[in-house]
């Protein structure tokens, strides 16, 4: 689905903080500012990062999270819609986005596993 209305007013509301790009991904966009991943338009809304710190602040403004039926149960995502009135102009989203881009900040980079090796076969016989 693209709505392309509504990406260019992301873009535009969000465009004072940095160089604003979108990437379809799931259905939806991933909204990345100077190459960081902190929020996601879908179902034709947008979702900014949050966390421990910052999903207060979202929840008092009245926002929800993203949530998606998984294969068991609803799964609660870390992106929660942004504030109504935050949606009219640059300047009332501009606090909300430095909230999100400091939550994807604060994310742990995923840890890759370790190749498992095998132990390296020595010869131990002789000749």
């Amino acid at each position: 689905m693209k709505d392309d209305g509504l990406l260019a007013h992301v873009r535009e509301l969000l465009d004072t903080l940095g160089r604003i790009t979108l990437r379809p991904m799931f259905g939806g966009y991933g909204v990345y500012c100077d190459g960081l991943f902190f929020a996601i338009v879908i179902d034709g809304r947008l979702y900014l990062k949050v966390d421990d710190e910052t999903r207060a602040h979202f929840s008092a403004a009245g926002s929800a999270p993203f949530v998606y039926e998984g294969r068991s149960a609803p799964v609660e995502m870390s992106y929660w819609q942004a504030p109504e009135a935050a949606m009219d102009s640059a300047e009332d989203m501009r606090p909300w986005g430095r909230l999100a881009i400091a939550a994807a900040m604060r994310k742990p980079a995923k840890k890759i596993a370790p190749k498992t090796s095998r132990p390296k076969k020595t010869w131990s016989g002789s000749l």
